[in-house]
C-alpha cells in the first residue's frame, strides 16, 4: 500500500465502507475466540492482523525509503484513513506487545488522533517525535509521556504550546520544570487532569501558575492558531524563553485532578505548605489531589492561619492567602444563595406537581410508568450535601469539594473533615505519627474517618504498626469500602484477618503488604475445626494481593502463620469473581489450600452436571496468577490452567517445589505465559 494517497481516492471507498458497517457488526468474527472463549469482534480481528503484519509491510517500506531521509509534516498513508479511536487502540496494542518502533510511531501520528499514551515505551519519546506530535496531532485530548527522562524541558514546552485541546496530561518522571508549567497555564486552557509526580526539577512554588500566578510567561508567544512549519529544519525548532512577562493575570485552569507528589527536593517545608494551600484555594474545580504538604495546608485553611504564608506569597508575587480565601468564600456564598433560590423554586414546582399527580391518579399503568417521578431516596445524598453547604455559606467557614486525596497524615483528618465533607477516596501515611496524647494510630484514624462513614469507597493506609490496631478504623468505614490497601503492617499468628474481611463485605480490591510473624504459631492453635460455611466471604472481590516481606538470605519463608490457610481458603472459595491473584512469600503452606479449592471446583462441576443450577466456581475467572516464593507444585498449577480458561499469565518464580524440567513441560499450554526462575 502506498504511503501517499490523493485526497479524492478516499470518498467513494469511505462511503462504500460505511454502507457495510452494520452488516459487519452482527456478522461477528467468523468464529475466532479469545482466551476466555468470548467471540472477538471483526474490528478486533482486523487490528490484531494489522499489528502482526505492520512490521513487514508498512513499517519496513517507511523505514527503508523515508525514515532517515525525509521529515514529513503529515503522512497520507494507510493509517490516515482510520478513525482516531482505532489508531489509538492499535498504538496501545503495539505498546503492550512491545512491537512499537520509531517508524511505526511516525506512521501512527495522524491528525485524527485524540489519545496518545507512550508510558510503556518512553524510550521512543524524543525531540523529533515531540516535533511530529506538535505538527500533526494538535487535536489531542489526552497525552501521556510519563517516564521520558531524556526529553529536555524546552522540548516539552514547545510541544505543549501547540496542544490547545488537551484535557489530560501526564508528565510523571519527566524533566518538567516551571517553564513547562507556565506553558501549560497559558496554552492548555481546557486541561482537567495533570500528573507531574516525581519530577525532580519541579518545585511546589512552580505550580502556582495553575491557579492565578505568578503571572510570568512568554509575552511574544504565538497565536493559538500558529501552525508548525513544513520544512525539516523547523519541525523541531530552537527554543528560548524571553524574560518579559504578562501584565494581566491568568484565569485558573479547570483542573479536576492534580497529582504532584515527590517533587521539590530540598524545598523548605513552609514553601511546600503555602503552595499547597494556595492551589487548594485557587483551583475551584479540584476534586482529586496529591500534593506535598497537603495535610498542613488543610490545617492552615481550616484554622485560617494565613499570616505565616505572607512571606511566601509576597516573594512569589501572588495574592495573599487571606484574600484568596475571602474570594473563594464569597463565591461559595453566592453559589449557595443561588442554589437556595433554585431550591425554593423547586419546592413550588414540587407542590404544583403533587397536585397534578393527585388529579392524574386514575391514569393507566403504562402512562404512569412512562411519567414516573424520581424517588426521594435517589436525591438524599445530594440534598444532604446541599443543606450542609447552605448552612455553612453564611458562616466563617469554607468547603472544598475534594473527593479523592492522597498523601495525608492522621493528625490532619479532623481539619480535612471540616473542609471536605464529600471525600470518597483517601490515602493516609502513618510513618511519621508520634503518640503525644495517649492514642495509637488506629484510634486516631478511626476518629478521623467518622466524618465519611458510610460514603468512603477507597482507603489506603501505610502503617508500621500491628494490623489489629486498624480494626476500629475498618469497623467505622469498612461497610462502604470497595478498595482497601494496607501497607507496612505487622502480623502475628493471632492477627484477626478474618475480622478485616468481615468488616469490609463489599470489597472488590484488597491489597495487604505486611511483615510476617516473627514467632511461629503453636501447634494446638494451628487449625480450627469449625464449619467453613460460617466464615465471612467477599463475593465481589476481583483483585487479591497478600505480599509478605522476606530476607534475601532465606530460600524459603518461615512457616510461622499456619492458621492463615483457613483465611486463604475462605477468600478463594468465597470470591468467584477473582481475576487477579497475587500471593507472595506466604508464611504458610499454599499448595494444600489450592488443592482444596480445586477439589471444590470438581464438586461444583459434578453438581452442575446433575442439575440445571450452575454455581460460581472458585478461580474460574482468574487471568493473572502470581505465586512467587511459595510451596506450590507444578501439578497444582497445571490443574488451575486446565480449569481456568481465562488464565493468561502465571508467575511461579523461586518456587522450590518446581524444577526446570517441569517448567519446560508446562510450556505446552501455549495460551498461558509461565515465568519461573
Amino acid at each position: 500500500m502506498p504511503l501517499f494517497r490523493a485526497p479524492g481516492e478516499r470518498g467513494a471507498k469511505a462511503r462504500h465502507r460505511r454502507r457495510k458497517t452494520k452488516k459487519r457488526e452482527w456478522m461477528g468474527s467468523c468464529g475466532k475466540t479469545d482466551e476466555d472463549d468470548s467471540v472477538l469482534s471483526l474490528t478486533r480481528l482486523c487490528l490484531l492482523s494489522l499489528a502482526d503484519n505492520m512490521k513487514e509491510v508498512w513499517v519496513k517500506d517507511y523505514a527503508d525509503n523515508y525514515l532517515d531521509h525525509y521529515s514529513f509534516r503529515h503522512i497520507m498513508g494507510p493509517f490516515n484513513i482510520l478513525p482516531g479511536n482505532l489508531v489509538e487502540e492499535l498504538t496501545w496494542l503495539l505498546c503492550t506487545r512491545k512491537q512499537l518502533s520509531r517508524a511505526a510511531l511516525h506512521l501512527l501520528l495522524v491528525p485524527q488522533l485524540r489519545g496518545l499514551s507512550l508510558e510503556r515505551c518512553p524510550g521512543l519519546v524524543t525531540s523529533t517525535v515531540c516535533g511530529y506530535i506538535a505538527a500533526r496531532c494538535q487535536a489531542l485530548y489526552s497525552l501521556d509521556l510519563s517516564g521520558a527522562q531524556q526529553l529536555p524541558s524546552k522540548v516539552l514546552s514547545e510541544t505543549l504550546r501547540h496542544l490547545h485541546a488537551l484535557r489530560s496530561l501526564s508528565l510523571a518522571g519527566t524533566s518538567c520544570d516551571r517553564y513547562v508549567i507556565r506553558t501549560i497555564a497559558h496554552h492548555c486552557p481546557l486541561l482537567r487532569h495533570l500528573d507531574v509526580s516525581c519530577c525532580q526539577y519541579l518545585s511546589p512554588a512552580a505550580l502556582l501558575p495553575l491557579g492565578r500566578g505568578p503571572f510570568c510567561s512568554i509575552s511574544s508567544s504565538p497565536s493559538p492558531f500558529h501552525s508548525v512549519s513544513t520544512s525539516k529544519s523547523t519541525i523541531c525548532p530552537s527554543y528560548s524563553y524571553p524574560s518579559s512577562s504578562f501584565s494581566t493575570p491568568l484565569s485558573p485552569l479547570p483542573l479536576c485532578s492534580l497529582l504532584a507528589l515527590h517533587i521539590g527536593f530540598g524545598e523548605q517545608d513552609g514553601d511546600t505548605v503555602a503552595a499547597a494551600a494556595y492551589l487548594l484555594l485557587s483551583l475551584p474545580c479540584l476534586e482529586r489531589v496529591a500534593l506535598e504538604g497537603l495535610s498542613q495546608a488543610c490545617s492552615v485553611i481550616q484554622q485560617q492561619q494565613f499570616g505565616q504564608t505572607n512571606g511566601f506569597t509576597d516573594r512569589e508575587g501572588v495574592p495573599r492567602l487571606d484574600e484568596v480565601w475571602r474570594e473563594r468564600r464569597c463565591r461559595q456564598g453566592m453559589n449557595g444563595w443561588r442554589k437556595k433560590m433554585e431550591g425554593a423554586v423547586d419546592d413550588e414546582d414540587e407542590e404544583e406537581e403533587s397536585i397534578l399527580w393527585e388529579k392524574c391518579g386514575s391514569e393507566s399503568e403504562e402512562d404512569a410508568s412512562r411519567d414516573k417521578r424520581p424517588s426521594c431516596s435517589q436525591n438524599q445524598a445530594e440534598e444532604k450535601r446541599r443543606k450542609r453547604v447552605l448552612s455553612q455559606s453564611g458562616e466563617e467557614h469554607l468547603t472544598l469539594f475534594l473527593r479523592d486525596i492522597k498523601g495525608l497524615t492522621c493528625d490532619s483528618l479532623d481539619s480535612l473533615g471540616h473542609l471536605c465533607p464529600d471525600i470518597y477516596s483517601i490515602s493516609v501515611n502513618g510513618d511519621d505519627y508520634e503518640d503525644t496524647r495517649g492514642r495509637n494510630l488506629g484510634s486516631l484514624l478511626a476518629a478521623g474517618l467518622h466524618t465519611w462513614s458510610g460514603q468512603l469507597q477507597s482507603l489506603s493506609v501505610h502503617c508500621p504498626g500491628p494490623l489489629v490496631d486498624l480494626l476500629p478504623a475498618l469497623h467505622v468505614a469498612g461497610s462502604s469500602l470497595v478498595s482497601l490497601t494496607l501497607e507496612g503492617v505487622k502480623t502475628n499468628p493471632h492477627t484477626p484477618l478474618l475480622e478485616v474481611i468481615q468488616a469490609c463485605p463489599k470489597l472488590r480490591d484488597l491489597l495487604i503488604s505486611a511483615e510476617p510473624p516473627t514467632m511461629p504459631q503453636e501447634e494446638e492453635e494451628e487449625e480450627d475445626a469449625r464449619d467453613n460455611r460460617d466464615l465471612p466471604r467477599l463475593p465481589y472481590l476481583c483483585s487479591l494481593t497478600l505480599n509478605f516481606s522476606y530476607e534475601h538470605s532465606q530460600m524459603k519463608p518461615v512457616m510461622s502463620w499456619m492458621s492463615l490457610r483457613r483465611t486463604l481458603g475462605c477468600l478463594l472459595t468465597g470470591s468467584p469473581l477473582l481475576e487477579k491473584l497475587s500471593l507472595v512469600s506466604l508464611p504458610c503452606p499454599l499448595n494444600c489450600v489450592l488443592q482444596d479449592v480445586l477439589h471444590r471446583v470438581d464438586l461444583n462441576l459434578n453438581h452442575s452436571a446433575d442439575s440445571t443450577h450452575f454455581p460460581p466456581m472458585p478461580l474460574g475467572r482468574v487471568q493473572h496468577l502470581y505465586l512467587p516464593r511459595t510451596d506450590v507444585m507444578m501439578i497444582t498449577v497445571k490443574s488451575i490452567m486446565q480449569r481456568s480458561k481465562r488464565l493468561k499469565y502465571v508467575d511461579v518464580s523461586y518456587c522450590w517445589q518446581i524444577n526446570q524440567q517441569e517448567w519446560v513441560d508446562s510450556k505446552k499450554f501455549r495460551k498461558v505465559q509461565i515465568v519461573w526462575v
